[in-house]
């Protein structure tokens, strides 16, 4: 137990370091949200990642390996291309036209890119990264609460609290560039735990039998890449819904400022191989880990649950205690916190420009001086780890069974249904309109509620938007109805405008 608390105390050191360093770099708003605009592809391409995968990396995915068996592998093909097409066909082009308008927000550029006369875009915009954010980082926290309970024994709710004070207390001093900084070494530790688990289960496996010949006796369906019950229509929309989550990183704010952080076009090039790259390597190995785990500790009709966790999300966890030295365990467990905290602390800026710059300087008090609202910033900050904190405690009272896997996914995909079909509008068609852009995002923000508690309920088709799950039909009816609406209320004089910025 000592070992393990001083490996986390050296961790914490680290990112306490980290935000009383970037606390000296922040001279005003747009060093404390975007990092200036300095930032290279190394730290950035990290960073998304990081961002992007959070608890969902390390204890959901590898929970559905455990779960699904090979199946899982179609999510990491959805994530890679979804990185793939974010990173290659709409990076260069945000970064540039975000450049041109000066934004240091995902508010700030869709008003400067709809030449908004109203705020309606721009508080639409705020209050949905606001909620769904709150949403996503009190996942994060709940994570935070499950890995001190499993790996240190303790209260879930001392654990919950204690990790929300740590990002806290960095986010705060430091800001984006503590942020980005943080989540360089935070990517770099789960990039390096989920490669090195696998191989070091290898050592351990029976030579007697061969491994997936042991897999197939646990579960044939474990190693059917149609998933348990083999090809049937059911099977196959899960395959789609596995498929559609990577659609979330074609759009969504916490991805997308980062594109606004980096330095250079010239640095999207090279980053762009670092993020696809560190997505295909760190999403396989964290399904071989969830196989490795039913090998290891179920047997033919066990009950995985029970053994592994709600949808197995305990399997990384079993693995390095029952695999490795006491040591290497408080490593893991700082590995597990970092993949928790690269996406609160990002979240928490996130929602905290929203409410600062977005509503308070553009529209409550547009005449305070920028450099008067760092200290309102960390303030809010705060306000919404506070709410966050709140969220997750109540969810853990109130339901006992969720599964750290789609709770992520439900705040995910909020955030990604909300903005993904305007930020690909906005980048790609000229002729969508503020109007098209309001309604898009109001029916994607919609949909999201609608495909996951209505559909999954109706009949015969349920089951199927269920296995789908709600992003895809959320975010292409998203799409659909920004089409529709532009349409109907065409825009020349914004066409034109369009066509200037991408001369």
């Amino acid at each position: 137990m000592e070992i393990k608390l001083l490996i986390l105390l050296v961790y914490f050191g680290i990112l306490f370091y980290i935000g009383w360093w970037s606390s000296k770099k922040i001279k005003d708003i747009k060093d404390y949200y975007v990092g200036g605009k300095k930032l290279g592809y190394w730290v950035v391409a990290f960073s998304t990642r990081a961002t992007g995968e959070s608890a969902w990396l390390l204890l959901g995915l590898t929970g559905l390996g455990a779960i699904a068996g090979i199946s899982a592998f179609w999510v990491v093909l959805g994530e890679v291309l979804g990185v793939s097409i974010a990173w290659m066909f709409m990076a260069k082009k945000f970064k540039r036209i975000t450049d041109q308008f000066q934004s240091i927000t995902i508010p700030d550029y869709l008003v400067s890119r709809f030449n908004s006369k109203s705020n309606h875009l721009r508080i639409l915009s705020s209050i949905f990264l606001s909620f769904f954010i709150i949403i996503y980082v009190s996942a994060q926290i709940d994570a935070t609460g499950t890995a001190f309970e499993e790996f240190l024994d303790w209260n879930y709710f001392l654990g919950a609290i204690t990790g929300y004070t740590i990002v806290l207390i960095y986010v705060i001093f430091g800001g984006f560039i503590a942020v980005a900084w943080s989540d360089l070494i935070q990517g770099s530790l789960m990039f390096l735990a989920l490669c090195f688990l696998p191989l070091i289960g290898y050592f351990f496996l029976n030579n007697e039998v061969p491994f997936w010949q042991s897999i197939a006796s646990i579960d044939p369906g474990l190693i059917s890449i149609w998933g348990p019950g083999g090809f049937n229509s059911v099977n196959i929309a899960t395959i789609i819904g596995y498929l559609c989550i990577g659609l979330a990183f074609l759009g969504s704010p916490q991805i997308f400022v980062r594109f606004m952080s980096i330095k250079s076009e010239q640095e999207i090039e090279k980053g762009k191989w670092v993020a696809i790259f560190f997505t295909l390597i760190t999403d396989s190995a964290a399904v071989m880990i969830g196989i490795m785990a039913r090998y290891f500790f179920t047997d033919i009709g066990s009950d995985v649950n029970s053994i592994l966790g709600n949808n197995g999300q305990n399997s990384l966890i079993l693995m390095i205690e029952h695999l490795l030295p006491l040591a290497f365990v408080g490593i893991y467990m700082a590995v597990v916190l970092a993949a928790i905290m690269s996406t609160v602390d990002s979240l928490l800026v996130l929602a905290s420009s929203a409410i600062v710059r977005d509503i308070y300087q553009k529209i409550i008090n547009p005449k305070i001086h920028i450099k008067d609202l760092t200290g309102i910033s960390r303030f809010t900050t705060f306000l919404m780890a506070s709410i966050a904190l709140l969220v997750a405690i109540l969810v853990a009272i109130s339901t006992p069974e969720r599964t750290i896997f789609w709770f992520v996914l439900v705040g995910f995909h909020g955030i990604a249904a909300s903005f993904c079909p305007t930020i690909i509008l906005s980048l790609f068609w000229k002729g969508f309109t503020e109007k098209g852009a309001i309604a898009s995002m109001i029916v994607g923000f919609l949909g999201v509620l609608f495909f996951k508690f209505v559909m999954p309920t109706i009949g015969w088709v349920g089951i199927y938007f269920d296995k789908i799950a709600e992003l895809a039909p959320a975010l292409l009816l998203g799409i659909l109805t920004g089409y529709l609406v532009s349409k109907m209320y065409p825009d020349k004089e914004l066409e034109n405008e369009f066509n200037k910025i991408n001369k």
